[in-house]
């Protein structure tokens, strides 16, 4: 027996778990052994099983449910997935300590006051309620986190276009100092984050990012001013940033300022998932000044189409998004809905396209989509990997058509 191979009893010791737990990650098809021995049935880990494992435990300890872990486990053999995800954890764990340490304080405040007899502050008190009922939406932040990562990745690593989506979209937009700006589903902040060192910041200016997601807003605000720290941009102050730059959880169908109150309002990739992309263009332009501008990206029908049909190749019932974006807020339709309410609109398209040459990032932004891929990938998940591998290996190259832009309306 080659000695890196570990027994089942050994590596359930080793993990400080029992036995039982071993099998039954087996069985859940969660944690395969990398060996079984045919002629005895016995079951061998490695050391690299002990690090899938523990992945899984701190999954577990974080809240997720079985299936969510089968679903985040199926990429482990998979070569930056361990980077990536720990990473992911990493933020994840420290948002848990920071939101810990406000129940704490909570309690403490609470607990001194009825000792020393003083009223009870109720809003504290709701707060605490509303605090410890927060861990799903960890769950949900770590899987938004996750999804968009990837995403952007398979952008980053394979655009034809160099100057890449954020750049191109922040210099066509021309902000300037003394500007109130307004984003909204600013998501985790990548416009800003790839354009730290054009942000604005002279007198007057005032940004707002907005998403529906506190989460999101959390990861949005790290990453921006963590990207300003490390790259000590000389023309920016960290500080002066921090005055300039906020974060608000709301609706764009709903929002929360009065009247010509923004110079631009930003909706980047936003509009084809409000319930109402009519009613949150009309919300937008209450809040515009005379005069303002709305910037609003979406995509076209061809966008992507290439990564539908290879999907469906594997199998014709996966959809990898349960409506198409395109069809609510489009290049084709989107004119037609933003000049209800704006005199004028205008079209502006980014040439790009993607080659990719290599199956993981591909494979991630699959996963990621918010379809049905998991019910049908999950268990044949090896079968799919060899499926797009071979696609993309036999094309030496797998041309994937891009079509996105946006509108100025004003």
């Amino acid at each position: 027996m080659d000695e890196r191979y570990i027994s089942s009893g050994r590596f359930a010791k080793m993990a400080k778990v029992s036995v039982r737990t071993v099998r039954f990650y087996d069985k859940q098809n969660i944690l395969k052994p990398s060996y079984v021995d045919e002629a005895t049935g016995s079951r061998y880990y490695t050391s690299d099983d002990l690090v899938r494992l523990q992945q899984i435990l701190l999954y577990k300890y974080l809240g997720f449910s079985l299936d969510e872990i089968k679903e985040l486990m199926v990429k482990a053999d998979d070569k930056n997935f361990m980077v990536d995800s720990m990473k992911l954890q990493q933020t994840l764990i420290n948002d848990k300590i920071d939101q810990m340490m406000l129940v704490q304080k909570a309690i403490n405040d609470t607990l001194a006051a009825y000792e020393e007899g003083r009223e009870i502050d109720w809003e504290k008190m709701l707060r605490l309620i509303n605090l410890t009922s927060m861990e799903n939406s960890l769950n949900i932040q770590y899987h938004n986190a996750n999804n968009v990562s990837a995403r952007i990745r398979l952008h980053k690593l394979y655009s034809v276009n160099k100057e890449g989506w954020f750049p191109w979209l922040f210099r066509e937009m021309k902000l300037k100092s003394g500007m109130k700006i307004l984003e909204i589903g600013c998501g985790n902040g990548a416009l800003w984050v790839e354009n730290s060192d054009n942000i604005p910041t002279g007198r007057g200016t005032s940004i707002i990012l907005s998403d529906i997601s506190g989460g999101m807003l959390q990861d949005a605000s790290k990453a921006i001013f963590n990207e300003v720290e490390h790259k000590s941009v000389p023309t920016v102050n960290i500080n002066r940033l921090k005055k300039i730059i906020s974060f608000e959880e709301f609706d764009c169908n709903n929002i929360p300022y009065p009247e010509d109150s923004f110079d631009v309002v930003i909706a980047n990739h936003t509009l084809f998932y409000c319930d109402n992309p009519e009613d949150a263009a009309k919300e937008i332009r209450r809040v515009l000044k005379l005069g303002g501008v709305l910037y609003a990206s979406t995509y076209g029908q061809k966008h992507m189409h290439e990564i539908t049909e290879l999907v469906k190749g594997f199998d014709e019932r996966i959809d990898l998004s349960a409506t198409d974006l395109y069809s609510v807020f489009g290049l084709d339709n989107g004119a037609e809905i933003l000049s209800k309410y704006f005199d004028n609109v205008e079209k502006n398209i980014y040439d790009d396209a993607l080659i990719v040459d290599k199956a993981e990032p591909l494979l991630e932004y699959i996963m990621s989509c918010h379809g049905n891929q998991n019910q049908y990938i999950v268990d044949k998940y090896k079968d799919f990997k060899s499926y797009i591998e071979k696609k993309v290996s036999h094309r030496k190259g797998f041309k994937i058509t891009k079509e996105a832009g946006f509108f100025k309306a004003f």
